[in-house]
């Protein structure tokens, strides 16, 4: 079954943790001492999210997330969330950390810390090859859809582009079916997306077609925890330099990542 086909189980899924008690450790000792760390990571936007044919997160996130436990010693909890819940379940102690395409921006570090960069991305414009978008003016009169609180949709709500009918969704995996379904004529995404679905729906040939921001991704964790922030800026540092960073591109991506700058 394919993994856009999953979506009612997989929003089910996400809604169980809302009724978890705040369980998350506040420094490195407390993680240890209970003998887990509990991640929220994203499921929904492969290649660095998805649920596999055993219903367990995989892609490029949950890896290194199995990953930062396993240099911790203690099991992984791995938590679906998200773009618009990810930073209120680490706010709400539901999650100690966040791996889960959370792009770094001035805006969010208001609210949350970031690890240094582990990978990079864009925020870009998809379509069939088809449609002619080559400027932002030319999503006038067009549905573009955006999963709710990315990059793609502050940009283009701050854009307040003529007659655009833009389209929020509560996650990617919908947004994906939408443009897949012919309900949206464009799609707000990361520049990985496109080769995704044409490995699942061969024949439309769909495309970048504008670049809105370039990105990286950090690992979201609380303000003021400065001990874990250290040692996840050691780790993304050492599984840089080893190249697990790289195997990890190769095997999700489909390529090494570029030289990735520190904060």
């Amino acid at each position: 079954m394919k993994w856009f086909k999953k979506l009612p189980a997989l929003l089910a899924l996400m809604m169980l943790p809302a009724f978890i008690a705040p369980v998350a450790g506040q420094t490195i000792d407390e993680i240890l001492a209970r003998g887990k760390v509990i991640i929220a990571v994203d499921v929904t936007t492969p290649p660095h999210g998805r649920i596999d044919e055993n219903g367990k997160p995989d892609g490029f996130d949950p890896a290194l997330a199995r990953l930062v436990a396993k240099n911790l010693g203690v099991e992984a909890e791995l938590v679906p969330v998200t773009s618009q819940n990810r930073i209120p379940f680490l706010l709400s102690n539901r999650v100690d950390m966040v791996i889960s395409l959370f792009s770094i921006t001035p805006d969010r570090a208001k609210q949350i810390w970031y690890s240094n960069p582990y990978a990079n991305d864009a925020s870009v414009l998809a379509a069939a090859a088809g449609v002619t978008v080559k400027t932002l003016e030319d999503l006038s009169g067009k549905r573009v859809g955006v999963p709710r609180r990315t990059l793609q949709d502050q940009i283009l709500t701050d854009a307040a582009i003529k007659d655009i009918k833009l389209m929020r969704y509560d996650d990617e995996s919908t947004a994906i079916q939408a443009l897949l379904s012919n309900q949206i004529d464009v799609l707000g995404t990361g520049s990985l997306v496109p080769n995704e679905l044409n490995k699942r729906a061969p024949g439309k040939n769909y495309e970048v077609k504008i670049v809105l921001r370039e990105a990286h991704y950090g690992i979201g964790i609380r303000k003021g925890q400065i001990d874990l922030q250290q040692w996840l800026n050691i780790l993304v540092y050492t599984l840089e330099k080893n190249g697990t960073l790289n195997e990890l591109a190769v095997k999700y991506r489909g390529a090494p990542l570029p030289k990735l700058p520190t904060l």
